[in-house]
C-alpha cells in the first residue's frame, strides 16, 4: 500500500492524503458473502440517542469475514485482494479446493495466486492458520482467539500483530499490540503474519466532511456548552471547569478513571498491563 498526497486545489484537499489502493485487484465484492448493513445511528428502539456522535455516513455492504478459519486441511487459493469499508485492513477472497469461497483479513505481503491452508501442522508461512502450541517462539501472528473455537478477536486492525513470547503448561505468553503481556490457551488458533495495509494510520483526514462520510458526527467540548447541557458548561468567557476533575455529561469521572472490573475472571491471565 502507498499514500497519495493531494494538492491544495481547495482548502479541503490541503494536507489531505488518501490510500493509492494499488494492492486492490477487484472493485466489487462477492455477492454470496456480502449483504446490506443496517446501522442504528446510536439510537435505541424508540429512536432516542443513546450513543452520541453517530449518524449519517455512506451506505455500506457488509463483507462476511471468516475469523474462525475452520476449514481444516483444505488448501485455498487467493482470488482477489479487496477494499472493505467496514475496517481499515484489506480483505482477501479465498477459493478452497472444494469450491467454497470465503473472505479473510489480508496478511501483509499476501498476493493473488498464493495458496494457504488451515491445519494443525500447517507450515509456518504467511497466511497459514494453526494452533498457538505449534507456532515457534518469536513468531508474529494476528487474528488470535481468546477461547478455542471462538474465532479470532485479537490483532485484527491494519498493521497489528501479536508476538509469541513463551510456552508453559496449557498457556502461551503473548505480547499484544497494546504492549500488554498475557496468557492465552495453547489450543487457540492464530494466523501467521502481520495484518496488511500498515500505512492506514498515517493517513490525514484533511476535512470535516470526510469524517462525516465515515458515519461520525461532530463532538463539542463540554466547556463550550451551557450548565444545563454539561457539568463543565457555563461561566464568563474561557474559564476552568469548576470541579476537582473532569467528568462526563452525566457526572461520572472521565479521563483516566480505570473502569475494568477488579475481580474480572481474566485478570489473573494478564502478566503486564497495557501502558
Amino acid at each position: 500500500m502507498g499514500i497519495r498526497f493531494l494538492q491544495a486545489f481547495t482548502p479541503g484537499t490541503r494536507n489531505r492524503s488518501v490510500s493509492d489502493f494499488s494492492e486492490i485487484t477487484n472493485s466489487k465484492p462477492e455477492k454470496s458473502l456480502s449483504y446490506r448493513l443496517h446501522r442504528s445511528s446510536g439510537r435505541n428502539n424508540r429512536g432516542i440517542i443513546t450513543v452520541r456522535h453517530r449518524g449519517g455516513g455512506h451506505k455500506r455492504l457488509y463483507r462476511e469475514i471468516d475469523f474462525r478459519r475452520d476449514k481444516i486441511g483444505i488448501p485455498a487459493r487467493v482470488l482477489t485482494i479487496e477494499y472493505d469499508p467496514n475496517r481499515n485492513a484489506r480483505i482477501a477472497l479465498l477459493r478452497y479446493e472444494d469450491g467454497e469461497k470465503r473472505y479473510i483479513l489480508q496478511p501483509r505481503g499476501l498476493t493473488v495466486g498464493e495458496v494457504i491452508i488451515s491445519d494443525i501442522n500447517a507450515p509456518i508461512l504467511n497466511g497459514n492458520c494453526l494452533p498457538l502450541r505449534n507456532i515457534p517462539l518469536g513468531a508474529e501472528v494476528h487474528n488470535v482467539e481468546f477461547q478455542p473455537g471462538s474465532g479470532g478477536q485479537l490483532a485484527r486492525a491494519a498493521g497489528t500483530l501479536v508476538e509469541v513470547l513463551a510456552k508453559e503448561g496449557n498457556f502461551v505468553t503473548v505480547r499484544l499490540p497494546s504492549k500488554e503481556i498475557r496468557l492465552v490457551s495453547k489450543n487457540c488458533w492464530a494466523t501467521i503474519g502481520q495484518v496488511g495495509n500498515i500505512e492506514a494510520y498515517n493517513l490525514t483526514i484533511g476535512k470535516a466532511g470526510r469524517t462525516r462520510w465515515l458515519g461520525k458526527r461532530p463532538t463539542v467540548r463540554g466547556s463550550a456548552m451551557n450548565p444545563v447541557d454539561h457539568p463543565h458548561g457555563g461561566g464568563e468567557g474561557r474559564c476552568p471547569i469548576g470541579r476537582s476533575r473532569p467528568v462526563t455529561p452525566w457526572g461520572k469521572p472521565a479521563l483516566g478513571l480505570i473502569t475494568r472490573k477488579p475481580k474480572k475472571y481474566s485478570t489473573e491471565l494478564i502478566l503486564r498491563k497495557r501502558k
